[in-house]
């Protein structure tokens, strides 16, 4: 069964490190949302089947939709789709939107879990981000959620900041563990061109990351996890008692999915399609009746590439017995010398990141992929 992921590109402020596709102006909110559904009816057919085991909201700030929004979405959602009981329904949520009355509807919707936006517990690193909530607020949100206890949760946390010390890092930690929160997404600050985070380095406002503080930091906090019983189940989360990310998930194991939304992406199996990332160019598309699109037909080597790339991200890494007998080929002539750099462990014909190749992920997937003439 596939997932279904919804675009909603909308913020109330620009996060300084951010490159997805959002607008900070929502004077386009309601037909933006009318759009959204009408998609949803024009891509039926685009997965195999209209069963589907995941749902997610992201973006942008899906956050802020008011109750009738969100209702017109999944209306809209349940008038093609099927799905069971126990679906995860993602939110991805901002703290300063967690109050009583948003956390309500978003349950009788159908939302199970929300991914919160935390990033750190210390205004020292918010303020430079330029987040919209504060330390404060991220607390009291937490505790409102702690004491509901109807939704999974899910926070994420950077890492690597110029403005986190070792003693904020672990701090930020030890604040996640003591919310006995089942799952953690944390990111490794990135410099993306494009982003006012990208000027400000280049303009010498703010010093850039430092590799070394970064690997020191991601360091401590995949000790910190285990001896908490966490999964390191993929390189940016960890998870407790099975609580794994199953739209996430999905994505890592080539499981298809539909995107609505402008910027949002799709994978069947065959193509991936990707729709422009510009609102005004997907409101006057989907309003002319054309899907606002670009695509590319998937080639072996392509289907090949992703896969070795993404399976090598989780903790069951690769399964070289779901490849082809070439591809097989390809990737044990590899495997000697991985090992022998000790990047790569080899258990039950998988290829699997040990502590050291995790810091060097992007090497060894290179290692492994496929040339189009190979």
């Amino acid at each position: 069964m596939g997932g279904i992921y919804v675009h909603i590109p909308f913020c109330r402020k620009a996060c300084h490190y951010c490159n997805f596709h959002f607008s900070t102006s929502l004077n386009a909110r309601d037909p933006m949302i009318q759009a959204i559904c009408t998609e949803i009816e024009m891509t039926e057919g685009y997965l195999s089947d209209n069963n589907i085991s995941s749902i997610y909201f992201g973006g942008g700030t899906p956050s802020i939709l008011n109750k009738e929004e969100l209702f017109l979405i999944m209306d809209r959602l349940r008038s093609i789709y099927n799905w069971k009981e126990e679906i995860e329904i993602t939110l991805e949520a901002n703290a300063e939107d967690i109050h009583s009355e948003r956390l309500d509807f978003w349950a009788e919707a159908g939302i199970n879990r929300l991914s919160m936006g935390v990033q750190s517990f210390h205004n020292e690193d918010l303020i430079p981000m330029n987040r919209s909530h504060d330390a404060v607020i991220a607390r009291k949100s937490l505790d409102l959620l702690a004491r509901r206890g109807d939704f999974d949760i899910s926070i994420d946390l950077i890492y690597g900041s110029p403005t986190t010390t070792q003693e904020m890092w672990e701090e930020n930690v030890d604040i996640f563990l003591n919310y006995n929160i089942d799952h953690l997404s944390a990111y490794c600050l990135t410099v993306e061109e494009g982003t006012a985070l990208h000027h400000h380095i280049k303009t010498k406002k703010t010093l850039p990351p430092d590799p070394e503080k970064s690997i020191e930091q991601y360091d401590y906090l995949m000790d910190k996890m285990e001896t908490q019983g966490y999964e390191h189940y993929e390189i940016s989360s960890w998870a407790r008692d099975g609580k794994y990310a199953l739209h996430n998930g999905n994505y890592w194991k080539h499981v298809s999915y539909l995107g609505i939304g402008p910027s949002a992406h799709s994978y069947n199996g065959l193509e991936r399609k990707w729709n422009v990332a510009h609102n005004v160019k997907y409101l006057s598309s989907i309003e002319s009746g054309t899907l606002p699109y670009e695509s590319e037909l998937l080639s072996e080597t392509n289907l090949f590439n992703e896969k070795v790339m993404t399976q090598l991200r989780t903790m069951w890494g690769i399964d070289i017995d779901g490849f082809k007998e070439k591809e097989k080929e390809h990737l044990r002539k590899h495997i000697p010398a991985l090992l022998r750099d000790g990047l790569v462990s080899n258990p039950d014909n998988r290829i699997v990141l040990t502590r050291k190749g995790k810091h060097m992920a992007d090497y060894v997937s290179a290692e492994l992929i496929r040339d189009e003439d190979d």
